[in-house]
């Protein structure tokens, strides 16, 4: 990487711990802390949550008709969703072993804590449990789509890309044979995955 490209990179790391920083202020405001995994939330606090909770039963009657008709759609999709999040584990567990690049931990990325918000009723806790396994599983597989990119091919696009993994900062630029020759004599003792 260039020197200017390092500098942004260091900027960028410094902005992230701000904004990591920042969100530890939130959690100190909606009065919850996390200890040993395990979310806490101030006894005040979950008092007032339960209280803000509106029953299953009325959530149900006051729906948008066209929200309840439309939710099969929505829920349908769990099965492509499961399919690709048990095929790319198999993926994973057969390739990355063979081309040495670090497994990605699904773990990470299966976030399920919702439920501890008493403010949810059964039907949101539901929702979402289901939005958290699909965006989770969905970041899961891009995640071990982009450690095989980083092994097959580290080249940037020659066209600006919308929302890019974060190992692409650090591939070939378009263009750049020696580059991308020098990234592909890195990957034979493994990807390193910063």
């Amino acid at each position: 990487m260039t020197a200017t490209l390092d500098l942004l990179m260091d900027k960028l790391r410094s902005v992230e711990a701000e904004i990591e920083a920042e969100l530890t202020k939130q959690r100190e405001a909606y009065r919850f802390r996390i200890e040993k995994h395990k979310i806490v939330f101030e006894e005040k606090v979950k008092r007032l949550h339960r209280a803000l909770k509106i029953r299953s039963a009325r959530y149900f009657i006051d729906a948008n008709p066209l929200i309840v008709l439309t939710a099969p759609v929505i829920y349908s999709l769990i099965v492509p969703i499961a399919l690709v999040d048990l095929w790319v584990m198999a993926y994973q567990a057969i390739c990355f072993p063979a081309y040495k690049i670090p497994k990605v931990r699904r773990r990470d990325y299966l976030i399920f804590d919702r439920h501890h918000l008493a403010y949810l009723n059964t039907i949101e806790k539901i929702n979402c449990a289901y939005c958290s396994y699909c965006n989770g599983a969905i970041a899961f597989v891009r995640e071990v789509a982009s450690r095989t990119e980083v092994y097959w091919c580290p080249i940037k696009h020659a066209r600006r890309i919308l929302g890019p993994h974060p190992h692409y900062r650090g591939f070939a630029d378009f263009g750049d044979a020696d580059g991308f020759r020098e990234k592909m004599k890195q990957t034979k003792d493994g990807v390193k995955i910063d």
